[in-house]
């Protein structure tokens, strides 16, 4: 029992000393901090390394004290003439005026050096345009930050030309969470779980500026749950500036998570997220300007507010805080405005509304053009980007075709070596030879009209797919164009229209979803259609029993379309007119057969009220009977129509 005792006692003190050991030795490790590590390092190389990847360098030191301790190693620099260091001073200047929010002075020192960029290092350059990239997005100068992206991708720096982090500051926010989609889901890899995390943050971030907050809320809560997975994986090394950076998505994905509540009305879920964001956030943004965190304490002001909260709510709407964004300028307006009237304080009530108002009536002379300007100079890049993409795959294609014939120029150099070699076998050896050659060929042909099949077949998936983006774009502009109008008949012709968008845009999105691209089958693209006219005439044809009899038809895109905007006006027309009283027993019927390889029939009956006894008075200015003869021309055919004793029919046969 003593000895056992004894062991456990030596093996404590054992224990101890180790302990007390590492403590210590982690003490004087970090009893220098990293401001007088930077000052003690020998090299200019050193120096700037140490810089560009010292965690949270302002923990201890503040921005201003690190610029001082630059500008003394940059006045020794131009002191000694030493160009290169110069440079580099600069640039660790430029960065401290960007971490404290003072862009204009940071993109001033970026230009000065980007005139001399040739003589840089790629290192060194390519920390430049990546500062002159996030300079000029903070200060909305788009067409100079495309110009930017191009230059690194000629570098090599990166692969492609991104937009959409400019589409969401320009506003459109769903093209944005598109694009990001497209270019970045690809390259995540599942196990990384803080890529995992920061790609659910920024899709959640499109989709709350989009107000479509539900959706939004549950992409936020998938980044949090991978960023505590990252950071609670012990398997993994990290080093501290990676747990520095997860540590800051963390908080930033907890602030959004309460944005979301605060636009769901949910006051009190909100406090508590937006809170603890904004604590630790202070914490790993020490000595840096962080847009998150005003932005979190204008929205927790907005909660206190709505809960009748006004002592707490004058906490966050403090003078101290350094309003860079227009937006958060006009919500902190907004904000004072409501308080000062909560409290009876009229006069100064009025005062920050008309603050708001000089606002915007200044961006609505300024920024609305300037806008319209910026959006068309991206468009116009992300096309000339596309182009240049599908150019470098075309001229690859033919690098390759011409190697390939150059491989069978130098083939039949060997080939004519070995006849004249070996003339006495010439017959045999020549037939065998060619044999060979001409099964390569067919193969290599073969290869190739495959991949280049492939190949166009992606190129026409993308050109429906752009061309239903585009449509759903324009029905998407008539929208906003229907909001804005008053006049009834305006709005009825604006939906018509948007409908018959509609209509085309699922043709081409129907397309894009088949393997065969050259045909849609139109059973399903029927009830497709049905179902878009029903949500558009939400009052009506609910009620209505559809039949659908088109099981096995196929047709090209030059049938289909007109084919679409005939059905599309006689559904539209049912549902409008045929069924005033939204009847329960209302009946359409719809018939699609092909007969033989080159005929088909078209049948649509309904059992409504039927067509008006002056119907062929207002054949010529009906626009939708307009509409509809011309789309049967363009079949090559001519529409019938039948009166019933209940309800209409239109029939054709087309070619």
């Amino acid at each position: 029992m003593k000895n056992l005792l004894g062991t456990t006692l030596l093996v404590f003190f054992h224990c101890l000393f180790c302990i007390s050991s590492v403590v210590a030795q982690d003490s004087t490790e970090t009893g220098e901090g990293l401001f007088r590590k930077f000052q003690n390092k020998e090299t200019l190389e050193e120096r700037f390394e140490f810089f560009f990847n010292a965690p949270n360098r302002y923990l201890e030191n503040s921005a201003y004290d690190w610029l001082d301790t630059v500008n003394v190693f940059l006045n020794n620099a131009q002191k000694q003439e030493d160009t290169t260091a110069v440079k580099q001073y600069k640039l660790m200047q430029s960065q401290i005026y960007y971490d404290i929010g003072d862009y204009d002075k940071s993109l001033a020192i970026n230009k000065e050096l980007y005139v001399k960029k040739e003589s840089l290092d790629l290192d060194t350059r390519t920390t430049l345009l990546n500062l002159m990239d996030e300079n000029y997005s903070k200060l909305e100068l788009y067409a100079e930050q495309i110009d930017i992206r191009k230059e690194k991708k000629e570098l090599g720096i990166t692969e492609n030309i991104a937009f959409y982090d400019i589409y969401s500051n320009l506003g459109l926010h769903r093209k944005a969470m598109d694009d990001y989609f497209e270019h970045v889901k690809k390259t995540v890899d599942e196990k990384d779980y803080f890529a995992q995390a920061e790609f659910y943050n920024n899709v959640g971030t499109y989709l709350r500026l989009d107000k479509s907050t539900p959706t939004s809320l549950n992409s936020y809560k998938k980044a949090k749950g991978f960023i505590d997975v990252f950071l609670n994986d012990v398997t993994k090394i990290k080093s501290d500036a990676e747990v520095q950076e997860a540590n800051l998505l963390s908080s930033k994905i907890r602030g959004n998570i309460g944005k979301c509540h605060l636009q769901l009305g949910e006051y009190e879920d909100a406090i508590p997220f937006l809170e603890q964001s904004i604590e630790e956030m202070t914490e790993y943004t020490k000595g840096l300007y962080s847009a998150d965190i005003i932005e979190n304490r204008l929205a927790i002001a907005e909660c206190y507010l709505q809960l009748a909260d006004l002592e707490r709510a004058t906490d966050f709407l403090s003078d101290d805080m350094q309003l860079r964004k227009t937006e958060n300028k006009i919500k902190k307006n907004r904000l004072l405005s409501i308080y000062y009237e909560r409290t009876d304080d009229y006069k100064n009530a009025s005062l920050y509304l008309r603050k708001n108002i000089r606002i915007n009536d200044s961006i609505s002379i300024n920024e609305s053009e300037l806008r319209k300007q910026q959006l068309a100079t991206v468009m116009a890049e992300e096309k000339a980007n596309t182009r240049s993409i599908m150019a470098a795959q075309k001229q690859a294609l033919e690098e390759q075709r011409s190697e390939m014939i150059a491989q069978d120029e130098r083939i039949n150099l060997v080939f004519i070596s070995l006849i004249f070699t070996l003339l006495g076998f010439a017959g045999l050896v020549y037939a065998y030879l060619k044999s060979i050659k001409n099964q390569r060929l067919i193969a290599e042909q073969k290869h190739i009209i495959e991949n280049s099949l492939v190949e166009k077949d992606s190129l026409l998936k993308e050109i429906h797919h752009r061309v239903k983006n585009n449509l759903q774009m324009v029905s998407s502009l008539l929208s906003l164009q229907t909001k804005n109008t008053r006049s009834k008949a305006a709005i009825e012709a604006l939906e018509e229209g948007k409908s018959r968008v509609k209509a085309m845009a699922l043709i081409h999105q129907k397309l894009y979803q088949n393997d065969d691209l050259s045909v849609i089958e139109m059973q399903g693209y029927i009830e497709s259609l049905i179902n878009s006219v029903q949500s558009v005439y939400k009052k009506g044809g609910h009620n209505i029993n559809i039949t659908i009899d088109a099981e096995g038809v196929e047709l090209d895109i030059d049938r289909a379309i007109p084919f679409g905007l005939i059905l599309n006006e006689l559904v539209s027309n049912s549902f409008k007119y045929a069924f005033p009283y939204d009847e329960e027993n209302g009946k359409i019927y719809i018939h699609l057969r092909k007969m033989g390889d080159k005929e088909g029939f078209f049948e649509y009956s309904d059992n409504g009220v039927g067509l008006p006894e002056d119907t062929e008075e207002r054949t010529n200015s009906s626009m939708g009977i307009r509409l509809m003869n011309r789309l049967a021309n363009q079949l090559q055919t001519k529409l019938n129509i039948d009166k019933t004793a209940e309800g209409v029919r239109f029939w054709f046969n087309f070619k």
